[in-house]
């Protein structure tokens, strides 16, 4: 497995602790919120603006090294980038994010019957229900 300053060499970005613990949160606690991360970010390397981690997610971003995704009606989330193709099952209860892959194994889903023009570069498909968990409470 490639290491966050590996990651942050290839991507030509200058590794700083900050950068680095960003990455191993985001490996550690996939789907987190930026103040998810930026708690704990705290906790791992102690003061740091919340300004500060949303420069570092930003720039992350910008390099293709996390993904930023928001379901609706929540905040944003942050994953590695996994150039994967998956997509997201969301818990209507309870918010928990899973990730599932594509449901044909390939990429139709960025091939629009009808793209007016557009370049379509990226695709996102969230499913959304009702987990295990929360199905199990329902009366």
């Amino acid at each position: 497995m490639t290491t966050p300053t590996e990651l942050l060499r290839d991507a030509q970005l200058r590794v700083t602790r900050p950068r680095v613990t960003v990455l191993e949160v985001l490996r550690d606690h996939p789907h987190a919120s930026a103040e998810a991360v930026a708690q704990e970010v705290r906790a791992a390397i102690g003061t740091v603006s919340t300004q500060a981690v949303y420069d570092v997610l930003h720039a992350l971003e910008g390099a293709s090294l996390i993904r930023r995704f928001e379901p609706a009606g929540s905040s944003a989330r942050y994953e590695l980038q996994a150039h994967d193709n998956h997509h997201h099952l969301v818990c209507r209860r309870c918010g928990t994010i899973t990730d599932v892959e594509c449901g044909t194994g390939s990429r139709p889903c960025m091939d629009a019957p009808d793209d007016h023009g557009f370049a379509v570069d990226e695709t996102e498909v969230t499913y959304w229900g009702l987990c295990p968990g929360c199905r199990s409470n329902i009366p």
